[in-house]
Order: structure tokens, then sequence, then C-alpha cells
């Protein structure tokens, strides 16, 4: 336990004795959120197997599609508090594999399936090379890329496409949307990405900072990943760019 200096001076037997059975409240608020993840899950399980049985009048309805989206947004959130405390406390593992990138973009969107049906927006992908593979943790990276996408989702006018090509080395992959792309102020300070909390807007930056950290723990020849934000994707939109080695 620190000292607080301004307990100096202060009689031994004032100072109050540390708790045997106190927790460190980091490991309190992360085991919070893991079982808050967990519940989720299962209310989302039943939610599915209870929306299958609506008939279609019922089951394709836009109040369907908000519950799916907001559920896969807190999943997400609640993901990237996780994988921040392990970060912190050094337990986040690595387990970098092969794949092929083509099948990872993908799965990445028939996740999203669903919502972006309800919400009418069309989605694509392309990889320049065919049979493109890259060594990177499916996991971590799929969890910044579904974070983007939902993000993507929620500003998209009518569509979004994924892309990757390799560059210098590197694997990019980007996500484009046809919104009205990221504010100014991000894009001037995406080297800072924790000056993105703005709490009238509801933003926390936390996203990108995670994404920023995920970046960075792939790393070849001394060179480590990261994250882009621009403003001339290819839809007319913002666009995301996370860079691989």
């Amino acid at each position: 336990m620190s000292t607080d200096p301004s307990n100096e001076g202060m009689d031994e037997a004032a100072t109050p004795e540390p708790s045997p059975e106190g927790l460190d409240f980091s490991t309190v608020i992360a085991s919070t959120v893991h079982d808050m993840k967990n519940s989720l899950g299962l209310l989302m399980q039943a939610y599915e197997r209870w929306s299958s049985a609506l008939p279609p009048e019922l089951a394709e309805t836009a109040e369907r599609g908000m519950i799916e989206y907001e559920s896969m947004r807190l999943n997400g959130m609640l993901v990237q508090m996780l994988g921040l405390y392990k970060l912190g406390v050094n337990q986040l593992p690595m387990r970098p594999n092969w794949l092929e990138v083509e099948d990872f973009l993908q799965e990445q969107l028939a996740r999203h399936d669903e919502i972006l049906r309800s919400r009418h927006i069309e989605s694509s992908y392309d990889v320049e090379e065919d049979g493109l593979m890259a060594f990177l943790d499916t996991e971590l990276v799929g969890s910044v890329v579904g974070n983007v996408i939902n993000n993507s989702i929620r500003y998209a006018r009518s569509a979004i496409e994924l892309k990757a090509w390799t560059e210098e080395g590197q694997l990019i992959i980007a996500i484009s949307d046809d919104g009205q792309g990221y504010p100014p102020s991000m894009i001037e300070n995406q080297s800072d990405y924790v000056l993105g909390i703005n709490m009238s807007t509801g933003s926390t930056g936390l996203g990108l900072y995670f994404g920023q950290r995920i970046a960075e723990l792939h790393q070849r020849d001394g060179v480590h990943g990261r994250i882009e934000l621009r403003n001339d994707g290819p839809l007319g939109g913002g666009e995301f760019r996370i860079y691989l080695p």
C-alpha cells in the first residue's frame, strides 16, 4: 500500500491498519466485468432461441436489430475492458497463428450479418492478393476489427467495406464506411487516443486505445503494429486501418 503524503506527521497509533481482506479495486472491476460478459452471453443465447421461434413479420423488425446491435456493442466494450486490465497486469496472452485473410474478413462480416441486414447496410470485402496469408492473433485482432465494424454500422448511411493488402512487409486491414467521417479532432489527436474522451458525445476513445495496444503487440524485426484514422476512404466516409507486421 502506498503512503499518502497527507498522513505524514500523524501519530502512529492513529494510522489505520490495512484490511487483510482488502482487494485491489481494479481486480474487483475486472471480476465484475467478466461476470457481466458471461451473463450477457447467456442472455443473448436465450434471446436467439426465443427470436428464432417468432414468425417472420415479428422477427424482422427494427427493434430486433437494435437489441442485437447494442448487445454486440456492449459485449465489445466488456471485452475491451478485460483486455486492457490484462494488458495492465501483463496477463494478456498472444496466440498468433497462420490464417487466410479472406476467411478472416468473411468471418468478421458474418458476425454482423443480421445487424447489417436489419439496417439495410450493404457490406463487402476485397483482398488484393489471392490466397493472402497472415500470422496474427485471430481473437485479439478480430475483437479490434469487430469493434470498428460495429462503430461503422452506427454511422454508415448504406455501405461498409473491408479491404486487405500488404505494403512494405505489413498486412493492412482497412474498414471504410459512407458516413460523415471522423471528427477533425480525432484525426488531429490520433497519436493520443485517450484525448478522445467526450462524455457529451458518448465517445471514450478506449476502443481506439485498445486497438492501438493490440496492434503494438504484433511485431517483427523491431517493427510494431499500429492503427490509423483517415477521412479519405473509398466510400467517401471514414476509414480505420490496422497495420500488422
